[in-house]
């Protein structure tokens, strides 16, 4: 029988350990049955109460890249985009291109005037004759969360603009909703706020199934971070070069030339990215 114990979570709190989640999410990250019985038979002798949801994943994560890199780039996911900081930008990318993917026309850094001030909107979405203004909080660590002041603040800047936009007639669209978008959670408050004035929230984990992890991973829209064939450097001096999406790379072999990675490695990045795009 596998021992309970009770690990402290990043927002500090204890909770009872699962090793049904840390299958789920190595399952997800498509780790055969025999892998995830592996490393769960590796892990369970060494997991002590008050151990780190960060130290059991550093665990996870490294036996998980013995036994296949590609999984281990995909489960890595989270820890990802946190490194896609330190400035928001990157993440705002991320979110673009993943509306890009779902049909919308994106534009992305646009400034915007509301019937009483001037606004900086992230992501800029449009579709089907309506346009949305999206706002991304980006947490550079699992601690951060969004309470219920984002959303109060998002709706009142998002009202603003659509005074403005909607009694344009040079504006050939609707401004319909705004949208907040975040790579952890929102709290409850939150997202109470959110569902009463009509803001479309999208977090880590929500909605349900159908939250952020769930739509990079089903659209493969990987940031560069998540590679392994890359170091840490050039991940950063590529999303500098803005290259954010692992896909991007495929059309970016003078990019990474350009940056001392040689002809060799190139051929070795871009065969984790088509195994990690299902290509």
């Amino acid at each position: 029988m596998k021992k309970q114990v009770y690990i402290k979570k990043a927002n500090d709190e204890m909770e009872l350990f699962s090793f049904g989640k840390l299958t789920h999410s190595l399952q997800s990250a498509g780790a055969p049955k025999e892998v995830i019985d592996t490393i769960i038979q590796q892990i369970q002798p060494v997991v002590f109460d008050g151990m780190t949801s960060n130290e059991i994943y550093k665990k996870a994560f490294a036996l998980l890249k013995k036994h296949n890199k590609v999984c281990a780039s995909r489960y890595s996911l989270k820890r990802a985009i946190f490194d896609l900081g330190p400035t928001g930008f990157p993440f705002e990318r991320l979110v673009g291109a993943l509306l890009k993917e779902k049909g919308y026309k994106t534009e992305v850094g646009i400034i915007l005037d509301g019937a009483c001030v001037t606004h900086e909107i992230d992501v800029l979405a449009e579709k089907d004759g309506n346009s949305y203004a999206i706002e991304c909080k980006f947490h550079s660590d699992a601690k951060g969360s969004s309470n219920v002041r984002v959303p109060l603040y998002i709706n009142s800047r998002f009202l603003d603009i659509q005074e403005q936009w909607n009694t344009n007639p040079k504006n050939k669209t609707h401004l319909k909703q705004g949208w907040l978008v975040t790579n952890t959670r929102f709290s409850s408050d939150a997202l109470n706020y959110g569902s009463c004035v009509g803001l479309t929230m999208l977090s880590w984990d929500y909605p349900k199934n159908n939250g952020l992890k769930a739509n990079i991973d089903s659209l493969a829209l990987y940031p560069v971070t998540t590679l392994n064939t890359l170091s840490r450097k050039e991940k950063l001096q590529l999303i500098e070069k803005d290259v954010v999406l692992v896909k991007e790379l495929l059309k970016a072999s003078n990019q990474m030339k350009n940056i001392g990675i040689s002809e060799g490695r190139i051929k070795r990045v871009l065969a984790e990215v088509k195994q990690l795009c299902r290509m």
